[in-house]
């Protein structure tokens, strides 16, 4: 498995997008509806909510940024090199600095403008102030336009690098541009490198996986290598270099002595001298490749002993090979697998760590008691038995079975028994004698090893705390069981006839029981009259029109032959409440033909409005207003149906009584009713006049 995995870490987003992100989830996560009304403790934590919440999701967005991209000074440091010879480690340093700046300023402007907030004295200075800290937040993020785009390009391409782990078996491939290194790979490896004849092909880092003595092995093809000071190498020649310096692993340098890869043998060479320093402390072999093109033989003398002067003067392999013919393929690589595992072994047994291991192992080698030769000791039967055998199988090459049972029917079963021969009959042959697998099982306690033979079929005592449970046994406990069973049904039996016998004597008489009968119908009837009443499955009928009469089969409750009927039955009189029923209802009636109106009785007041004799013109238009007045009000109390205005009709004692009731309802109705809460969230389209005046452009803009 790799040691690190950089395709788990997460994009990262734009400045804009990072803004958009940050508000729309404050806009979602909290309240969204606050109003004047509210206490101004209420108000002040409402925005501080607020603040606080675009602060925190700032923040757990840019810690996840610098969790996820790796710290250079705690990673390998081949990753580490690779990371400054691809992005810049100072610019990469530098903006993962930004963004941890980016992160601590957002939690100062927090935590400043909680601060002011606290003390705001009106909904629209907390307003104005969080509308100021989500402002400087964004802000602060916008400036992080740059770092931002820059740490997700660097995330694009290392999520694009090769799992590659740099403390585990490996086999590196170097040299100059095409000379078989990546078609060296595709053969042993899985890989499907992009193989074409032309230099850098190879533009990174490849890695692929083969098998080599049960083991796994990691096989990285790299860029070409041009002979020029290591100043003037690009990025596509540091990566190789970069992997050379850091990997503990077998080098294998490609020499391409048919020279068409266009350098001549000279100039691999001169390249094998100027990056020689990177093969120390690893296992180095030289592979001369494209002998089907130039044979190894038949090369010129001054090439032959440029290479082999290589070889030696580096003390490591020199091995040909083929890509196209796959001659020396499979030697190579086992060759340099061979090399590194062996130098791997070394290093761990030189280690400190084989000494902790080798203190608690202790080698016995043993020695002999005495003088005595003993020779192996074979007994006669098996002797016996071997030499049958042999010659059974000189004769027909056949075993001779001594039964057919379990075994499937074949043309020669009476040639292949062998009857003649007593032998003890197999566990195969009992199973199917006695109804074949499933149905019979060998009895395991013949093969008990015990003191004495007879005590293998014995029953195992059953041992808890350490005591035999058998010596706990009363021997006539099931005897003593059966009495103790009859005698309780003997019991059973005879309470149950007398209870037969028994009868139920009632301290009522026939009269009493039947009132008593009818009593519980009536509270039955009753019961289920009352679920059906409450029952949550009907309508709420409203409370004017409740205990009406619904039809001319069930008057209401409010009927007047119900209220007499009820009534009596207590014994009150109810004529006069009857007839003054009767009359109100006859006076909130209106009829709409003046004729039909009873004459209405004068009042002394009016008698005295009527009477303007005596009076100035001012007087006497001001009685005809009051006149006019009165009987408006008159009119309108009598189709009213306001609440009593006197004490004793509100059920209340005095006018005392009158103020402590409403100033008690008064404070029950104090929690917000009918509008919304904090908890509502409400997206209202707000027309700003400035977004919707003056001429529209065609296209698409931006405003936020």
């Amino acid at each position: 498995m790799p040691t690190y995995n950089f395709k788990k870490m997460h994009p990262v987003p734009g400045a804009t997008e990072f803004v958009d992100i940050v508000l729309m989830r404050t806009q979602r996560r909290t309240p969204t509806v606050v109003h004047p009304g509210y206490k101004i403790s209420r108000i002040r934590s409402f925005y501080m909510r607020k603040i606080k919440f675009t602060q925190q999701t700032i923040s757990e967005r840019l810690g996840h940024i610098l969790t996820d991209f790796p710290r250079l000074n705690d990673i390998h440091p081949f990753y580490a090199d690779l990371c400054n010879t691809l992005y810049d480690r100072d610019h990469y340093k530098l903006a993962l600095g930004q963004i941890n700046t980016a992160r601590s300023l957002v939690d100062s402007i927090a935590r400043d403008m909680i601060r002011m907030v606290k003390y705001g004295d009106s909904l629209y200075r907390c307003k104005s102030l969080k509308r100021a800290a989500l402002g400087r937040m964004c802000t602060v993020l916008k400036r992080q336009k740059a770092s931002l785009a820059y740490l997700e390009e660097v995330r694009k391409h290392m999520s694009r690098l090769p799992a590659l782990d740099p403390n585990t078996r490996t086999l590196l491939m170097c040299g100059l541009p095409n000379v078989g290194k990546s078609s060296f790979m595709n053969k042993i490896t899985r890989a499907n490198v992009d193989v074409q004849p032309y230099a850098f092909t190879t533009k990174s880092l490849f890695v692929g996986h083969c098998d080599y003595r049960y083991l796994r092995w990691q096989v990285i093809d790299t860029p070409g290598i041009l002979d020029h000071p290591l100043e003037e190498r690009n990025t596509i020649e540091m990566q190789a270099i970069t992997a050379l310096a850091h990997l503990t692993c077998s080098v294998l340098y490609f020499v391409d002595i048919s020279e068409q890869c266009g350098y001549t043998i000279e100039q691999q060479c001169s390249l094998f001298r100027s990056i020689q320093p990177l093969f120390a402390n690893k296992q180095l072999i030289i592979v001369v490749n494209k002998v089907d093109q130039q044979p190894w033989e038949t090369l010129e003398t001054v090439k032959k002993d440029q290479v082999q002067a290589l070889a030696d003067a580096s003390n490591c392999s020199l091995m040909t090979m083929s890509n196209m013919s796959e001659h020396g393929v499979s030697e190579v690589k086992a060759t340099a697998c061979d090399k590194l595992l062996a130098t791997r072994v070394d290093a761990r047994v030189s280690g400190n760590k084989v000494d902790s291991v080798m203190n608690r192992l202790q080698v016995f080698y043993p020695t002999p008691r005495d003088s005595v030769t003993r020779e192996a000791y074979i007994p006669e039967s098996v002797q016996e038995n071997a030499v049958e055998q042999e010659e059974e199988d000189k004769g027909d090459h056949k075993s001779k079975r001594t039964s057919n049972m379990g075994y499937a029917p074949t043309v020669n079963d009476d040639k292949d028994v062998n009857m003649d021969k007593p032998t003890k009959k197999t566990a195969r042959e009992l199973m199917w004698e006695n109804g074949g697998p499933g149905v019979w099982a060998p009895d395991y306690r013949k093969q008990y090893d015990l003191k004495d033979s007879e005590w293998r079929f014995d029953a195992i005592p059953e041992i808890i705390d350490g005591k035999n449970v058998a010596d706990y046994i009363d021997p006539d406990i099931e005897r003593k069981l059966a009495v103790l069973e009859k005698e309780e049904e003997q019991l059973v039996a005879e309470l149950s006839a007398a209870a037969m016998e028994e009868e139920v004597e009632s301290d009522l008489d026939s009269e009493e029981e039947a009132a008593v009968e009818a009593i519980r119908e009536r509270k039955a009837i009753t019961r289920i009259k009352s679920r059906a009443e409450n029952s949550a499955n009907k309508s709420v009928l409203p409370r004017t029109i409740r205990n009406r009469t619904r039809d001319k089969h069930t008057p209401g409750a409010l009927h007047a032959s119900e209220i007499k009927k009820k009534m009596d039955t207590y014994g009150v009189d109810t004529s006069k409440m009857i007839e003054r029923g009767r009359s109100l209802d006859r006076g909130r009636k209106r009829d709409r033909s003046l004729s039909r109106k009873a004459p209405r009785s004068v009042s002394p007041d009016d008698a005295a409005m009527d009477d303007v004799s005596g009076l100035s013109k001012g007087a006497i238009k001001k009685a005809k207003k009051l006149k006019v007045d009165s009987k408006k009000r008159e009119s309108s109390l009598a189709r009213s149906h306001s609440k009593p205005r006197e004490p004793s009709q509100m059920g209340l004692k005095d006018e005392q009584a009158v103020d402590f009731a409403s100033k008690m309802d008064r404070r029950g109705r104090k929690q917000w009713r009918g509008g919304a809460g904090e908890g509502d969230h409400t997206k209202a389209v707000h027309l700003v006049k400035w977004m919707n005046t003056g001429k529209k452009r065609n296209g698409t803009h931006y405003c936020r």
